[in-house]
Order: structure tokens, then C-alpha cells, then sequence
């Protein structure tokens, strides 16, 4: 939303809207309370070195306790023992279904575990009685007197009374308060720490710790093991008759079904059948082998072939009939070399020749008669062994039923039996760890606690340290308080004077130095003003003299009257009579050729006689401010913006008064940055920090609307030209828009050097 209303046609007629506002001086206003002035270091810094006695003396008063109190305090000793939480046992020692097995490591809610394990009250109390520490007054405060203070404060509550406690709970109570144990950090390292006025008797309890922990854990497996033993002991019992009535069953229907077992664990039935199997098959080779050579046999004699079967040839008559042959065959190659064929005994030898081979045909044929005998024999057998297979197929069929019984009691005798031995085997690898003398524990001593010579409490340098700066940083937070109270604490109406302040405010995260300079000396009003209706407000106090001096103004003879107020001097006496109502003063308006600008410096001057002014310039007219200002190459809002400036740097004074001035920007710098959100914590600094904040808006045509309205009033210095009608219709647009007054002039200020005083000295 932007300031353009004005660009409206001027000829329109508006009857119904309301008059023109007359320019007419504004009723007074109730004075407002002057603001706390703002906060100084330099002032806490004054307070402080004021008030050094209040600090110093509770400072040193707590060192010096601090001191003594340390000094007072029976030292204790430390001492520590570690503590290795391995997990893991002989691998001999294991038992025999985990030794190929390799354990898991141990998380850190396991060692934790065994932390609360070393802290056990059942180890306290062994400890405790070992170490005899409840003979000892530093454990048993009975023992040595209880003081007066302790037994005020057990009476009020606010400690324990010893005389009320068992002796086990004081000596446990401050056992627990010398006993620290502790996890190393990414480690399965358990720290026990102990302390003692005596450094011995501390290292002594911290190794007893450390060695009755590993008891602890010994013991804890012997009581396992040994009611494991225990429990397989009475399962091996109930299994022994288990097995027994299993077995039995198995037997018993063993005996009623006749499913006996033969060799290899095999029915009878069944390995019967093998036995009739294998004789048939036998029966049926031999059968098939007299057979064959029987044939061959018969087709060598019919054929008139040479008899050479191995049945023929290995038979004695058949062996000797061969030698008789051989015989006479060499006796008549002998004979024939000597004698005739025709010659008797050759005759002879080849009809004895001719016997021999027809007895062995004879004879071969007895053999081929025997090898057929034998054949028929084996049918014979083959046929019997056939018959009786079939019926211990029979049999064994209608025993298959009976088997499936036999196998499922042989299966849940076999299962107990197995059950039964394993349980046995376990039965003696615990019996064997509740024999051991030492069993293994979890873990492993891996430090053990020395004797200390340095005491562990009180750390005397920290606690001097801390009581003293403690001291200091209390007294000085005192002193401190008290004086922002004081500057913070709202103050009388009393007239501050102009220009005697500074801007201390953070905004935008640039640090808001000193601006404002005290003036030389108080400028007086001039007569016209004096008369003006605020005379209600104080005058301001002038500060100290400095040494410019400043010719005095001219009194106005008593005798003549007043001179009437110009419009720019009525305007400056309203803004003066409203107070906190005229803080932020927008001057805009539709006059060109810098009208507006020397409008906003000359009301900025005015009132610059009696406040503390500054004239912020957002129209961008920097020629005519630049002229004004006593530096004209001073950086404005936009370099602020961009980080380039200060608060400090862009405040400039005005030459001729003590009007503070801050440009837009230089020349040809960009306006777009006057669009940024941090624009209007910049004005809102400056209302911290002054009294009047004038914005020369100029047209008001790339501004945003919330900075120019918020909070704030307008004075609009009109075109010369613009009707009674329009200028109706801008008031009252300008109070739709957020202004809460708004002041239209007549006309604007034709000059920038209108209420410029003569030669007076300013300020640096």
C-alpha cells in the first residue's frame, strides 16, 4: 500500500465530504511523564569503584573463611581398583555343547549390571565385617560424640539422627558415601573407588572390594551349578523308570507278536525271507549250469569232437582212460617204425586203441546223464525254494502292522534312553564345577588400589576459588542492581535539557553511539512562541556553560503587544502542547520543487528551540539537507541498511541550530532499501532517543504505508493550487489510512532559510 491518493482528479466534486480543517491551534494536552533516562556504564562503573568497601570487605571476609574452613576439615584419601568384566571362562572348563561356540560380548546394560552387582549390600556388609570398619569412629559417628549443631539439625530435619539409626544403617550410610563405582566409557572397565582419612585403610577396602566381587561371583556359580546338579540328580531318577517301562512295553510286544529279531537288528520273518531268497538263487545258477553242460557234452559226442569239458576231463575214469590211450598210442607210433601195418601186433595195439576211445565216449555219456540228473534236481529245488518264499512273503505281510507298533515303542524307548544319557552327562560336568575349588568368575582384576599420600578431599584451591569469586560476583550484582534501579526508576516531571542525551540502543545489529552533543547554552524562545499555548511545559534546564558564546537575543519591550503566530510557529506550538501525542511527525504533501523538505526544516528548527528534534529525511532530497548540515558527505538510512554505516555516522547537526539531521542515503544510492523491515526499528531508536522525530516523506509515492502511519501524525503542505474540496478529501483519506491527527497547511514555506537566527555559535 502506498501514499498515492492524492494523484486523484482534482476536479472532483465532493459535497458531501466534510470542510477543510482549519488551521487552528490544538487544545492543550495533559503533560506527559518524562521518560528514565537512559542506562550509562560509565555510571555502573562509578557505582562499583564507589562501593568498592561493600565489595572488597564480604570478598576478603569469605576468603578468609573459605581458608580457615579448609584447613578445619579432615582430609580423605582415595584409592581405586579395576576391575575387567571379560565374560568369558576356560574353554576346558566350558561345558562340552559350547566349546566350539564363541560368546557373544557383553553390552553395556551387562556391565552396568555388574556395577549395581559391586554396590550389592550383601558385599557391603561382607566387606564392612572383614575390614572391620564399624569399629572405626569415621564410619560409626556415635562412636566419637555427636555435636551439638548435628543434633539441632536432626531435630529440625534437616539431617539424619544418628541416635535413631541401627548401627548397620550408620555404618552402611557412610560406607556408601566414601564408596564410588563406576563404568569406564566405551569399555568393559568397572572403577572402584573408596575413600578414607586413612590412606591404607582405603586402598585395603578398595582391593576388598575388588576381591570379594570375583568371591561373590565364584560363589554365585558354585550355588548354581550345585542346584543344577541337584534338579538332574532327581530327572535322572524319573527318567531311569521311564525307560525301564519303555523298554519293557517294547519287549512285551515283542514276545505277544512274534516280531523277534535275528542278526543286524532284523526281524526273524524278514531275515528268513532273505535266506529262502538267496537258496533259490542258488538253485536256479546250479540249474541252469548242469543244463548247459549237459548240452555241450552231447554236442561233442554227436559231433565226434574231442571231449574237452572240465566235468569229463577232471572225472578219474576219465583220467585214466586218457593215460591208457596216451600208452598205447606211443606203443604203436614204437612198433610201427619196425612192423607192418598188416603185422599182428600192430593189429592188436590199434584194436586196444579203438577200446579206449569208445570207453570214453561211454564214459562222457555217463557224465552228460549225470550233468542232466543233476539239473532235474535243481528244478526240483528251485520250485521248492519258490514255495516257501511265497509264504514267508504271506507272513511277513501279515506282520507289517505289528512291526509299525514295534518301531514306535523302539522310537520312545530310544528318545528316553537318549534324554536319559544326556542328562547323565550333564549331571557330571555340574557335579564337576561344584567340586572345584575356584570357580571362574565373570571377571578379572586388572589394577589393584595402591596407597595414596595425596588427598582426594577437600580440593582446597577450587573451593577458596569459588567462595571468594562467589563472594565478589554476589556484592558486585548488589551494587550493580541497586544502580540500574536507580537509572531505570521513572522520574519527575522535570524538563531534561535539550539535546544533553545519548542514543544507546542496539538495532540492526549495529551498536548506537552517543549522538547528540549538549548545546553551548539555552537558546531562548522567541516571543511569539512564549505566547503560544504551551506555556503549561517546564522550560529546559540549560546546561553547563561551555565556551562559545552566543549573542542574546533581543527582548521584546514590555509596552508593545505580542506579533501574531505564523502557521509554521502555531503548528510548532501544537506539536509542543501534544507531547508523547506528536513523538512522530510525518510531513508530506503534494507541493513540488522541494516545498515539502524546507516545510519539514523549518518546523524542525522551531522546534529544535525547546526539544531535543531530529529531521529524518525519506524523500531523498539531499541537496537542500546537505546544505543544512555541517556534513554534507554524511551517510544516510540506505547505508545503514546495507551495513556500510553506523547509528553514529548518519546523525549529523545543523548548522545553524541544534536540529540533528540523517539522510536517505548519498546520491544515487538505492531507495529500495527504504522498503526493508529494519527501516522501522531504526525510527523507533530514535524515539527512544529524542523527543520530536520528524519524517520528510516528500509525495510519499514508493514508502511503505505501516512507517509513515504507525504511531504517528501527519502535516500535509498542500499544491498551492489544490481546492478546498480536495484537500477535505485527503484529510480525511489520510485518517483512513492510520494517521491520528492530521494537519493540513495553507501554504508551503517558500524558502529553506525561513526561521534560520542570525549568527549564533552550534554546538560540535
Amino acid at each position: 500500500m502506498r501514499l498515492a491518493f492524492w494523484r486523484v482528479d482534482r476536479k472532483t466534486t465532493a459535497t458531501d465530504e466534510a470542510p477543510v480543517r482549519p488551521v487552528t491551534s490544538l487544545p492543550p494536552t495533559a503533560e506527559p511523564v518524562v521518560p528514565s533516562g537512559d542506562l550509562d556504564v560509565r555510571l555502573v562503573g562509578r557505582a562499583l569503584a564507589r562501593k568498592r568497601g561493600f565489595i572488597l570487605l564480604p570478598t576478603l571476609l569469605a576468603l578468609a573463611l573459605a581458608v580457615t574452613a579448609v584447613n578445619m576439615i579432615t582430609p580423605r584419601y582415595k584409592s581405586e581398583a579395576r576391575i575387567l568384566i571379560d565374560g568369558r571362562e576356560n574353554v576346558f572348563l566350558r561345558p562340552s555343547s559350547e566349546r566350539n561356540e564363541e560368546r557373544t560380548a557383553l553390552d553395556p546394560e551387562a556391565v552396568a549390571s555388574q556395577v549395581q552387582l559391586v554396590l550389592s549390600r550383601d558385599l557391603a556388609r561382607d566387606i564392612i565385617n572383614k575390614n572391620k570398619l564399624g569399629e572405626l569412629p569415621e564410619f560409626d559417628p556415635v562412636l566419637r560424640g555427636v555435636s551439638p549443631m548435628k543434633s539441632i539439625a536432626a531435630m529440625i530435619g534437616l539431617v539424619k539422627d544418628p541416635l535413631s539409626m541401627t548401627p548397620d544403617e550408620r555404618i552402611m550410610d557412610a560406607y556408601y558415601e566414601r564408596l564410588t563405582v563406576y563404568a569406564v566409557d566405551k569399555s568393559r572397565v568397572l572403577v572402584v573407588e573408596f575413600q578414607s582419612q586413612d590412606p591404607a585403610l582405603a586402598a585395603q577396602v578398595a582391593n576388598s572390594i575388588a576381591d570379594g566381587y570375583l568371591v561373590l561371583q565364584q560363589n554365585a556359580r558354585q550355588a548354581q551349578a550345585k542346584s543344577a546338579s541337584q534338579w538332574l540328580a532327581g530327572e535322572i531318577q524319573s527318567l531311569r523308570k521311564k525307560v525301564e517301562e519303555a523298554e519293557s512295553r517294547v519287549e512285551d510286544f515283542r514276545s505277544k507278536s512274534n516280531s523277534f529279531m535275528g542278526t543286524n537288528n532284523t526281524s526273524l520273518s524278514n531275515q528268513q525271507m532273505g535266506e529262502v531268497n538267496t537258496q533259490l538263487n542258488n538253485a536256479r545258477a546250479l540249474k541252469s549250469d548242469a543244463e548247459t553242460k549237459a548240452r555241450l557234452i552231447r554236442e561233442m559226442l554227436q559231433g565226434g569232437q574231442p571231449i574237452e569239458a572240465s566235468e569229463v576231463l577232471n572225472s578219474e575214469p576219465m583220467r585214466r582212460l586218457s593215460e591208457q590211450r596216451i600208452n598205447l598210442r606211443a606203443q604203436l607210433a614204437e612198433q610201427s617204425s619196425t612192423l607192418l601195418d598188416n603185422h599182428p601186433r600192430i593189429k592188436e595195439l590199434k584194436a586196444q586203441l579203438a577200446d579206449v576211445d569208445r570207453q570214453i565216449r561211454d564214459e562222457a555219456g555217463k557224465i552228460s546223464r549225470s550233468l542232466d540228473s543233476d539239473a532235474r534236481i535243481a528244478e526240483g529245488r528251485v520250485q521248492m525254494l519258490s514255495q516257501s518264499l511265497d509264504q514267508a512273503k504271506k507272513q511277513a505281510t501279515s506282520t507289517n502292522g505289528q512291526d509299525v507298533q514295534l518301531r514306535a515303542l523302539e522310537r520312545d524307548a530310544k528318545s528316553q534312553r537318549d534324554l536319559l544319557e544326556s542328562y547323565l552327562a550333564k549331571y557330571r560336568e555340574a557335579n564337576t564345577r561344584e567340586t572345584l575349588d575356584t570357580p571362574p568368575a565373570e571377571g578379572r582384576i586388572i589394577s589393584r588400589a595402591v596407597v595414596s599420600n595425596t588427598p582426594a578431599y577437600p580440593k582446597k584451591l577450587p573451593i577458596v576459588l569459588i567462595a571468594t569469586l562467589a563472594t565478589l560476583m554476589l556484592t558486585s550484582g548488589v551494587v550493580i542492581t541497586g544502580e540500574l534501579l536507580r537509572l531505570t526508576a521513572p522520574r519527575s516531571a522535570s524538563p531534561v535539557p535539550a539535546g544533553a542525551a545519548t542514543a544507546d540502543v542496539t538495532v540492526l545489529a549495529a551498536r548506537v553511539e552517543p549522538v547528540i552533543a549538549a548545546p553551548a547554552a539555552p537558546v531562548p524562545a522567541p516571543p511569539a512562541v512564549a505566547a503560544a499555548p504551551v506555556a503549561a511545559r517546564p522550560a529546559p534546564v540549560p546546561p553547563p556553560p561551555v565556551a562559545v558564546s552566543v549573542p542574546a537575543a533581543p527582548t521584546p519591550e514590555p509596552s508593545k503587544p505580542a506579533p501574531p503566530l505564523s502557521e509554521l510557529d502555531q503548528l510548532a506550538a501544537d506539536l509542543l502542547a501534544a507531547g508523547e501525542g506528536a513523538r512522530k511527525v510525518t510531513i508530506l504533501g503534494t507541493a513540488g520543487g522541494g516545498a515539502v523538505t524546507a516545510t519539514a526544516l523549518s518546523v524542525a528548527r522551531t522546534l529544535a528551540r525547546q526539544a531535543r528534534v531530529v529531521l529524518v529525511d525519506l524523500a531523498g532530497s539531499p541537496q537542500m539537507l546537505a546544505a543544512a548540515s555541517v556534513d554534507p558527505a554524511a551517510p544516510g538510512l540506505i547505508e545503514l541498511m546495507l551495513g556500510e554505516a553506523s547509528f553514529s555516522a548518519i546523525i549529523t547537526k545543523d548548522q545553524a541550530t541544534r536540529l540533528h539531521l540523517v539522510n536517505a542515503g548519498r546520491p544515487g544510492a538505492d531507495r529500495a532499501q527504504l522498503q526493508s523491515p529494519r527501516l522501522a526499528l531504526a525510527i523507533d531508536a530514535l524515539l527512544r532517543v529524542y523527543d520530536h522525530v520528524l519524517l520528510d516523506a516528500g509525495n510519499a509515492s514508493d514508502l511503505p504505508a505501516e512507517l509513515l502511519t504507525a504511531g504517528a501524525r501527519a502535516v500535509v503542505v498542500p499544491d498551492p493550487n489544490m481546492p478546498a474540496e480536495a484537500r477535505s478529501q485527503m484529510s480525511e483519506q489520510l485518517r483512513e489510512v492510520g494517521f491520528g491527527t492530521v494537519t493540513m497547511l495553507k501554504t508551503p514555506v517558500e524558502g529553506a532559510n525561513r526561521n534560520q537566527p542570525g549568527p549564533r555559535g552550534v554546538a560540535a
